[in-house]
């Protein structure tokens, strides 16, 4: 814990396949006394087909997050310097928001974020399940990248191109989090 403050929280945001838990993790791995929660971790509830609710406005409000909230509180509780959040809403969740105190967009071009989600997702997988990913992705799904490009970069506190290597994505995030701290103290 800095100074007797409360832990640092900082969000990662991207879309699908932008890198969100790879720089999470290295993020934690960089910084001391530090922890992390990870969107993919828990089986919220929420939309069931995620196109129609892009479709419908994508309210991220939708998505019950009280696990996620319980496990944030915990950690707050904890004498940790920094929580890293791996989450896509960025400050758009509006119970969240407010525990947020510095968030990054990983702007990831949508095609390499589609080849790295097909090497992640489809490593197992048959050639026919690719090529349906690929129809839904043309078809339907591309808004919803596109969605998040228009509504959740625009909030993060700082968007960084998601083409660096990671290691260069950390750095820029640390550089960020060296002049908030001097900002706050």
């Amino acid at each position: 814990m800095i100074n007797g403050k409360s832990p640092l929280v900082i969000a990662i945001a991207a879309i699908s396949g932008g890198g969100k838990t790879t720089i999470t993790k290295q993020l934690a791995q960089s910084l001391d006394n530090s922890r992390t929660l990870f969107f993919d971790d828990y089986d919220f509830k929420g939309p069931d087909d995620i196109v129609d609710w892009i479709e419908n406005g994508g309210n991220p409000n939708e998505w019950n997050l009280a696990p996620l909230l319980k496990d944030l509180n915990l950690l707050l509780a904890e004498p940790l310097d920094f929580i890293m959040l791996d989450f896509p809403f960025s400050y758009e969740h509006s119970l969240v928001t407010e525990f947020i105190d510095f968030s990054v967009f990983v702007d990831t071009p949508l095609d390499i974020a589609m080849a790295r989600r097909i090497l992640r997702d489809f490593r197992e997988g048959s050639t026919e399940d690719i090529l349906v990913d690929m129809e839904i992705y043309i078809s339907r799904g591309r808004q919803a990248y596109l969605h998040m490009l228009q509504t959740i970069k625009p909030t993060a506190d700082i968007v960084i191109d998601g083409t660096l290597p990671a290691r260069d994505i950390i750095h820029v995030i640390m550089n960020h989090l060296e002049l908030k701290k001097g900002l706050d103290n």
